[in-house]
């Protein structure tokens, strides 16, 4: 049975949905599905820690807010992200408190080696 809910979980399947298909109770299958993301996110958490080095694309991006009134960097209630790709390889991300140069450089120095190339666009914490 744990072989079926693997598969529907890789399929996309509601937890309340596979319990239903399987027969069994829902919380059964809520719980089995949390214990995988629990692994997923464990095994994700754990390679995120490796140091980037050599060819990496930094850049920050805003999610959330309303639409009304301002937009962009000044909207009220947007989530800043701050990413990191290694150019053929993996992506970092974490949510910061805001976009100024000390936040985003010590992410950077945190995770990118030193005499890695650096590309981003121009805004002004990455002049540092």
């Amino acid at each position: 049975m744990q072989y079926r809910l693997l598969e529907l979980f890789v399929l996309e399947v509601t937890a309340r949905s596979a319990a239903n298909i399987l027969g069994i109770q829902p919380n059964t299958a809520a719980l089995f599905y949390r214990k995988i993301r629990q692994g997923i996110a464990f095994r994700l958490a754990k390679e995120a820690h490796a140091i980037f080095q050599g060819d990496i694309e930094i850049d920050e991006s805003y999610f959330g807010g309303v639409r009304k009134g301002m937009r962009g960097r000044g909207a009220a209630g947007k989530v800043v992200v701050f990413g990191m790709l290694k150019r053929q390889g993996k992506v970092y991300t974490v949510v910061v408190e805001n976009t100024k140069t000390k936040t985003l450089m010590n992410e950077i120095a945190l995770n990118i080696k030193p005499d890695s190339v650096v590309y981003t666009d121009a805004y002004h914490s990455y002049d540092a």
